[in-house]
């Protein structure tokens, strides 16, 4: 068993762009399949570039502000609410062109 708090975790930058700041609730090798469980803070006009994983996929859930999704080259909105799965080898890109902070809440599984 693991509990944690966002309250307790200290941030970290996001690979994909060390502006963007993230914290990571469970890591890789803590549940099986799971290579990351985590939340990321995004200012508005901040970007997460294009990149795919040939061996993961993710899901993206909207906790908060709105911003849009590419995912092979189709713009997807994001809204609170919103839940997003990205399958192994698409390539994604997630920007807040909203006026508030992006709040995203997402888990990478292995393919």
């Amino acid at each position: 068993m693991k509990i944690v708090s966002l309250n307790e975790i200290p941030q970290e930058p996001v690979s994909h762009n060390p502006e963007i700041k993230k914290q990571v609730m469970l890591r890789l090798g803590e549940l099986p399949g799971l290579t990351n469980f985590s939340q990321a803070r995004f200012s508005p006009g901040q970007t997460a570039s294009a990149h795919a994983h040939n061996d993961m996929c993710e899901v993206f859930f909207v906790e908060a502000g709105s911003g849009i999704i590419r995912i092979n080259n189709q713009e997807y909105p994001l809204l609170p609410g919103t839940c997003v799965a990205v399958e192994a080898t698409e390539t994604h890109e997630i920007v807040n062109n909203g006026t508030t902070e992006l709040v995203l809440t997402y888990f990478g599984l292995r393919a």
